[in-house]
């Protein structure tokens, strides 16, 4: 039988709850018929961002911030509710080349009539306030925007009036808590953290959705500390997103996460120290004690080290601290396209502890050095290795190993996986490959939430991923 598509598999279901449903639509009529929206810009009711009634957003309100030739140098908070069916959006409008409207933190004022904390955290702030009255932010919508530079020696003038500088680790959106909330078609550069979604054992976030994108140029010269993103919520899916290089000489990670359920699928990710940082969560007994905390889901991802970026690890799971509230639980990375071009060594997997596990199955590990530069683990952990493509050559670890690698000789490999065009980055498989149809079928624990039902298409969405039969190695399947 083939595989519904995942638009094909939420129309499926649709028919057993018809009566919710209509129930659903009639009362999302009544909060549609309340609706306002308010349009910023040249020639608009708005004419700035801070004229907006941010402390009054009710559900199914929306803002539109059209483009300008000039950017808005404004922030604002927000601490309202929206709901399933009617979520507070606010959306930039793009100019006529596509170009979109660029929110910029630096000398940025706060929007007028709003009192709230840790202005210096964020450029735009979701949660935590006195003016709107505090509550925990629900089923908000941000796309569509660029927001950038929020760090030293940035300023912006605070609620109060007075001149104030960002915090290290400012981020352009600042999710201080949050459920149901979608950060969609988004440029987030030139701050600490592009995006940071914090939680902590009173205030969790959840179901938060990162799609479609852009990362890039983030983090701090000579720290590791801040990174393109960094998360921790009951609930997260980064989807369809390009993930650039941080800033020139900024040692952070590229997507360093510390969530519970957390789903990283068919995106772009280049540079950073490692591309992936999946560790332990810090401030949340309710995070680490939910049973997806010990499950982490990475399919259908590129993955790319450039030469002399960082550290040669490619993906970290486990934890980076407090040894006790490690994950100690199971990576399933599958259908991965990684690429290395180091000319020195790469390690593919730190599993933090003997008591961290990785399932590897259909995914392309190529190093353009020889076979002999790339080593599966760091020291310990424990892998599962089945139908990849590899180089022939590789080692287990280039260190004291005191790990498992289970492999059950159905990896493939040669030179090159035989991509379309590898020197422009097209990591599609060229007919003739030695990846097409030497996949296997996945890990039954991932199916059927998390089968690869979709590709990445560059950059910034996705596509159905076809279904031809054998599966292919890597993020991509050889169109028919």
């Amino acid at each position: 039988m083939s595989r519904m598509s995942r638009r094909e598999t939420r129309a499926a279901i649709l028919p057993a709850s018809v009566g919710m449903a209509l129930g659903l639509v009639i009362l999302a009529a009544a909060q549609t018929a309340n609706a306002a929206t308010y349009e910023v810009g040249p020639d608009k009711p708005y004419t700035r961002i801070g004229d907006v009634p941010w402390a009054y957003l009710l559900p199914g309100d929306t803002v539109l911030i059209h483009w300008r030739s000039t950017p808005y140098q404004e922030k604002w908070v927000i601490c309202r509710q929206g709901t399933v069916e009617a979520p507070i959006t606010v959306r930039g409008v793009p100019g006529p080349s596509g170009e979109l409207p660029v929110i910029d933190g630096n000398r940025a004022v706060t929007a007028r009539g709003l009192n709230y904390w840790a202005e210096a955290r964020g450029v735009i702030k979701i949660g935590g306030a006195n003016i709107p009255q505090d509550t925990m932010p629900k089923f908000i919508v941000i796309e569509n925007l660029e927001v950038r530079s929020a760090k030293p020696p940035y300023t912006f003038t605070a609620d109060d009036g007075t001149t104030q500088k960002y915090t290290a680790n400012a981020s352009t959106i600042y999710l201080e808590k949050g459920e149901n909330i979608t950060i969609r078609g988004t440029v987030l550069h030139d701050a600490g953290n592009g995006l940071f979604v914090a939680s902590s054992d009173t205030e969790v976030s959840r179901d938060i959705l990162i799609e479609g994108n852009s990362i890039y140029d983030n983090g701090n010269v000579g720290s590791i500390y801040e990174h393109n993103s960094y998360t921790a919520a009951l609930g997260i899916t980064f989807q369809y997103n390009h993930y650039g290089p941080l800033c020139a000489g900024c040692g952070g990670n590229n997507l360093k996460d510390r969530s519970a359920g957390q789903v990283v699928r068919y995106n772009w990710i280049e540079g950073g120290n490692r591309q992936l940082d999946l560790v332990e969560v810090e401030d949340s007994v309710v995070i680490r004690t939910d049973p997806r905390y010990r499950e982490t889901h990475v399919y259908g991802n590129i993955l790319i080290e450039p030469a002399g970026a960082g550290n040669r690890q490619i993906v970290h799971y486990g934890g980076d601290g407090r040894v006790r509230n490690y994950r100690k639980g199971i990576l399933f990375f599958y259908h991965n396209t990684v690429v290395s071009r180091r000319t020195d060594r790469t390690t593919l997997f730190r599993l933090s502890t003997n008591d961290e596990h990785a399932d590897a199955r259909n995914t392309i590990f190529y190093a353009t050095a020889s076979g002999n530069t790339v080593s599966l683990l760091d020291v310990s952990g424990v892998l599962d290795l089945t139908h990849n493509w590899i180089k022939p050559g590789w080692v287990k670890s280039f260190g004291n190993f005191k790990g498992t690698v289970n492999d059950d000789g159905t990896s493939v490999g040669g030179a090159s996986p035989g991509f379309v065009d590898e020197a422009g980055q097209d990591y599609r498989l060229a007919a003739g490959s030695a990846a097409i149809d030497a996949g296997t079928g996945l890990h039954p624990r991932v199916l059927p939430a998390n089968d690869v039902l979709e590709q990445y298409v560059k950059h910034l969405s996705g596509e159905d991923r076809p279904d031809a039969g054998p599966l292919d190695i890597g993020a991509f399947e050889l169109t028919p």
